[in-house]
């Protein structure tokens, strides 16, 4: 099943960013969804978007840095800590952050569509009962 969820995931992967390079969006990668699916609309912090993808900040800084030079994030100063930066998304980032969060929804909505409304809202509500539970024992 793990097997299934992945092709899912790549299959949903390869149709987001085939749309954004359509929309103009076609240097937007993979790897960058770290940053624009994690960052708060006023920036984040390095450590806080690692922290809610999961991976290190080392890898995320490599995605930021990557955004910067593509022009979609910014990196500041942090008000309240001048050791710090926050990374914040340009005009254009927000640009393709709205962009990309429609496309994801129309894509939801082409699979309501080819695989039935019922089955994507069971798939989802079942997706979001894993995602939440506790891993903790199967009662016997």
């Amino acid at each position: 099943m793990i097997r299934l969820l992945s092709e899912a995931f790549e299959n949903f992967s390869d149709e987001l960013f085939r749309r954004l390079a359509a929309a103009g969006f076609g240097d937007i990668r993979p790897g960058h969804g770290c940053v624009f699916g994690s960052i708060d609309p006023e920036g984040s912090r390095l450590t806080d978007l690692a922290e809610r993808a999961h991976m290190t900040k080392q890898s995320v800084g490599e995605a930021a840095t990557d955004l910067v030079r593509r022009g979609y994030v910014e990196r500041l100063p942090d008000a309240t800590d001048g050791r710090v930066k926050i990374i914040r998304l340009t005009d254009r980032g927000r640009e393709a952050q709205r962009i990309g969060l429609e496309l994801i929804d129309d894509i939801e909505r082409d699979w309501a569509e080819r695989y039935g409304d019922a089955e994507i809202a069971a798939l989802r509500e079942t997706l979001e009962a894993i995602a939440t539970a506790q891993l903790s024992p199967v009662p016997a």
